[in-house]
């Protein structure tokens, strides 16, 4: 699988409804692909720190990474991080609503973010996408 294909996979979760993922983490696991979302809301600026540690924990709970693998730990961090640094710029100072997906197969490990962005009665909406490659012995 191309990581192309496991950005596509990482988005569809975070864009999924909750009644939606159990569906598609049975689908994806047919496919080979280690799948979690995530949900996440609040002051965007305040939460990374959150938001990261949720990511983290979530991969670990399905199985995406390994307990204790600095390496796998530290990609996912990464990945995280990449995904934020695409909302944050245009979801600065606001609160944040929505979903973080994340999918990997193989040496493929892609996180995806999808928010609603409020302020007052205005709604916008922001994704981010942070991919990383991980080495083949730590599968």
């Amino acid at each position: 699988m191309e990581s192309i294909d496991v950005a596509k996979i990482a988005l569809k979760m975070a864009l999924s409804t909750r009644s939606e993922e159990a569906e598609l983490k049975q689908t994806f696991r047919e496919m080979n692909v280690k799948v979690c979302a995530v949900d996440f809301g609040g002051s965007l600026v305040n939460s990374i720190e959150k938001i990261i540690e949720r990511a983290l924990v979530a991969a670990k709970r399905e199985g995406i990474i390994k307990e204790n693998v600095h390496v796998l730990e530290g990609a996912l961090i990464g990945a995280t991080r990449e995904a934020l640094s695409q909302v944050l710029q245009k979801a600065m100072g606001f609160n944040v609503g929505g979903k973080i997906g994340i999918a990997r197969s193989g040496e493929h490990l892609t996180v995806a973010m999808f928010f609603g962005i409020g302020f007052l009665n205005f709604n916008d909406v922001v994704v981010g996408l942070g991919h990383r490659a991980l080495p083949k012995n730590n599968l």
